[in-house]
């Protein structure tokens, strides 16, 4: 649903506040409000000192061009290659002995790859893929579970200047078919398996499904993790370990261009087709870096946990390219929260000594589901920065990370961004930004964002409407793989010269923004047009619920209605009170007009892979229409269940 001409409302208000505490502050690396200033008076001149902090084998000759926006260009002539930045420049420091890489498997094995080991790893998979066939500028996707052949194989390809795919390890058949065929992949480079609550995810069995309908692909290498006997294809297929074993070390890293591209990532569109969204080498490197670098406050001797999978794009920007050209140790974790038990995540972070955690608002409405014994269990001193990414976070599921996994004295950094922007955007630098709980605060230096009305024109602080980013950054995608007219119909069409998020948001009187969620989840109650987020924050906030999805469905009089799917902490019972009571907290949180008229409990919300709600869905079993595609949901059974659960309680 468009937002036309009335702003979108905003009428959940938020009064905490809290500052960087001094202790940290002592420490920060940025201390004032000083970047802020010199990006604001020259923003490509502050990007252009960012970049000095990665090696480049020829400087750039222009920062940025926009002579032919929206096809942007950064660093322009420049030459660089983002492996070696990765890799290759720490050995000759100290950092060459440095755990790049620590990894914990699902059942409990455990890795350490030094930079010099990543290097030895890496070199040895650019030789093959170069005996494989893989030259400059072929595509090669990557289908593996949350295992060190995967960031080796993406380094590997960004060695020889081959662009990566990386399709999540989660996904079917299917969709791993849909992806390798729209960027025509020469190379898969899969496993046997891969493990998830114990279970075996078969990941050969999928490509070797996927291959069926593949014609671009020409070789297979399957790494060996699980061990269990699979199908090898004579002449296609290969082990990892035995091409690995004939490989020598040491590859020469390709010089490339700031333009050139680094890696192609699909995301799920509003059309049945996945958008193949391109990052290149320059600009991305620098993004990611400095922002990695500055937001979370790298020290070298942080231990630092990004826990997001390397298939979305968390993951390649925050667990494999902007730590390692940082030169910092950054964990990888195979498996599941829940296993074998609930405390899994704090077990880690207490084995390893983790000092900044990353995570999603989706896995701190889990943890808080199941309850503060599970991170009680666990010493989490060592923990000093906090983090969300992925969706926005509500107020309540805030002030419990804060106070139950950071003890209260860790910032906590809520990142606003997106796939396409490919590097965060907003985001408080914790040092010097006053944290307000379910706020991303502001933009990051050199990024301009602003909140508009339908026309484009700013609204005024205190107001509601399009979250859009008036100028260029470093990290932004470069098109959509294949189809650049698409590019800019979805992204630089609905406002002049400025990208058009997709999301709706609010600015407060201090300026600081909070995200409401897609501008097609808001929802026309009598005129008023509300954002989902801020009604599924009001529910959240009562003591007895884990989590809320709201929808607006068809009603004759109002326009539509707010129907709310709540999932209670464990041991609460749904009762027809508590839906009541659920109501009442709302009116009084926001206000009548944000009163749910139905409250429909279940025991799980439909969610994709990455942690995301599909409300969608629930439209269509509020609507009584024909479910759309749950290809990409974690746990596809999820929404039959919903439905018999709706249709019971509506009857």
């Amino acid at each position: 649903m468009a937002m036309e001409a009335k702003v979108l409302e905003s009428l959940l208000k938020e009064e905490r506040a809290f500052p960087p505490p001094p202790h940290f502050v002592e420490k920060a690396l940025v201390k004032d409000r000083s970047l802020y200033e010199e990006a604001r008076a020259d923003r490509e001149a502050f990007w252009a000192r960012q970049a000095e902090n990665i090696h480049w084998f020829r400087r750039w000759d222009k920062v940025l061009d926009d002579s032919k926006a929206p096809f942007y260009q950064w660093f322009v002539g420049g030459k660089l290659n983002v492996s070696y930045n990765c890799i290759d420049r720490h050995l000759s420091t100290w950092r060459r002995t440095k755990a790049a890489i620590i990894w914990e498997g699902e059942p409990g094995d455990d890795r350490v790859l030094t930079y010099q080991d990543l290097y030895r790893e890496v070199t040895k998979c650019a030789n093959m893929l170069k005996e494989l066939g893989i030259k400059r500028g072929d595509r090669v996707t990557i289908y593996l579970p949350m295992i060190p052949e995967l960031p080796i194989a993406m380094l590997a390809c960004a060695r020889i200047g081959a662009p990566h795919s990386v399709v999540f390890g989660g996904f079917s058949a299917e969709a791993l078919r849909d992806r390798i065929n729209d960027c025509q992949a020469k190379l898969v480079i899969t496993a046997d398996g891969g493990w998830r609550r114990g279970n075996i995810v078969p990941l050969k069995k999928n490509c070797d499904e996927a291959l069926a309908q593949c014609p671009s692909v020409e070789k297979v290498v399957v790494v060996r993790r699980t061990g269990q006997d699979v199908n090898m294809t004579a002449g296609r297929d290969y082990w990892w370990h035995e091409l690995m074993a004939k490989a020598p070390i040491g590859c020469p890293p390709e010089e490339m261009d700031a333009e050139d591209m680094l890696f192609i990532l699909y995301t799920s569109g509003t059309t049945g087709k996945p958008k193949g969204v391109v990052h290149t080498s320059g600009g991305y490197l620098v993004g990611v870096s400095t922002t990695h670098r500055l937001i979370f406050d790298i020290k070298d001797d942080d231990i630092y946990w990004c826990t997001a999978d390397i298939g979305w794009v968390t993951g390649h920007s925050y667990i494999v390219y902007g730590p390692l050209a940082n030169g910092c140790t950054t964990v990888m974790y195979e498996g599941s929260p829940d296993w074998p038990e609930r405390d899994r995540f704090w077990a880690i972070v207490e084995k390893y000594g983790v000092t900044i955690l990353y995570t999603a608002p989706t896995a701190i409405r889990a943890f808080m589901k199941w309850g503060t014994q599970w991170p009680a269990r666990r010493d989490l001193s060592s923990l000093r920065l906090l983090g969300t990414v992925g969706e926005p976070i509500n107020p309540e599921a805030w002030m419990w990370y804060y106070k139950y996994i950071g003890g209260e004295r860790c910032p906590i950094v809520d990142t606003w961004w997106q796939t396409e922007t490919g590097m965060i955007l907003i985001s408080p630098l914790p040092g010097v930004t006053t944290l307000k709980p379910g706020s991303a605060t502001v933009p990051f230096p050199g990024v301009e964002a602003a909140v508009v009305n339908s026309s484009g024109e700013e609204v005024p602080l205190g107001s509601g409407g399009y979250l859009v980013i008036k100028s260029p950054w470093p990290a932004m995608l470069r098109t959509i793989y294949g189809d650049p007219d698409r590019y800019v119909q979805q992204y630089w069409s609905k406002f002049d010269g400025m990208y058009f998020t997709g999301d709706g948001a609010r600015w407060d009187e201090d300026g600081y923004f909070w995200i409401v969620g897609r501008v097609d989840d808001v929802i026309n109650v009598s005129g008023h047009r509300l954002g989902t987020m801020e009604i599924e924050s009001a529910l959240v906030d009562h003591p007895a619920v884990a989590e809320a999805a709201v929808i607006g469905k068809a009603h004759e009089i109002k326009g539509q209605a707010i129907s709310a799917f709540v999932t209670l902490k464990e041991g609460i019972a749904g009762t027809p009170q508590l839906a009541e009571e659920l109501k009442a907290h709302v009116a009084k949180k926001i206000g009548a007009i944000a009163r749910p008229d139905d409250i429909f409990f279940t025991a799980e919300l439909p969610k994709t892979r990455s942690g995301k709600i599909m409300r969608r869905l629930l439209r269509d079993i509020a609507e009584g229409r024909v479910l759309g595609d749950t290809t990409t949901l974690a746990d596809p059974s999820v929404v039959s269940q919903i439905k018999q659960q709706y249709e019971s309680q509506e009857a």
